[in-house]
């Protein structure tokens, strides 16, 4: 374990504040300007519009009957709180998983405020192909996606390459 908090990965949480401050200004600013399913064309593939999703990804047990809010509730703040242990138990210098975990922990926060304050968490980011649409997401969601990539890189990364970063 690096000796100070300085040098363990707590020196990259700035990131988690950064995205759940970005995830929560949007999320207010759709519920200040939209109704619920009001739609805005940006692009002839993209669009900001407002839904509510009461489950996880994809509106997975959005049907579950309210159970689910504090089920996914109690996944978040387990899940922010063993990445900020590993954080603390590794290098500032493992950049890659510093950055996935920091990632992950604000797009965790970002929904569990949500999930608390209104039982759903708000989406608005709407990309389409035709009449296909992907699910509707955030960019808590954005943050806890690109932080799994992350992490399956550097699970994927030569063994010689991480431990020549772990020794910088």
């Amino acid at each position: 374990m690096p000796l100070s908090w300085k040098e363990s990965g707590i020196r990259w949480y700035w990131v988690a504040v950064l995205v759940f401050i970005a995830d929560q200004l949007s999320k207010q600013w759709v519920l200040a300007s939209f109704d619920l399913h009001e739609s805005i064309q940006l692009l002839p593939f993209f669009n900001f519009t407002y839904v509510r999703n009461y489950g996880a990804a994809f509106s997975f047990l959005s049907e579950a009957g309210g159970w689910q809010r504090w089920f996914f509730a109690i996944i978040a703040i387990g899940f922010s709180v063993l990445l900020t242990y590993w954080l603390r138990k590794q290098s500032h210098r493992l950049w890659r998983t510093n950055l996935a975990y920091t990632l992950i922990i604000g797009g965790a926060i970002g929904n569990l405020v949500d999930r608390l304050l209104h039982g759903y968490v708000v989406d608005f980011i709407d990309f389409y192909w035709k009449t296909s649409h992907y699910p509707a997401f955030n960019i808590a969601d954005s943050g806890i996606f690109i932080g799994a990539v992350l992490i399956l890189w550097e699970a994927f990364q030569p063994e010689d390459e991480a431990q020549t970063e772990q020794k910088k």
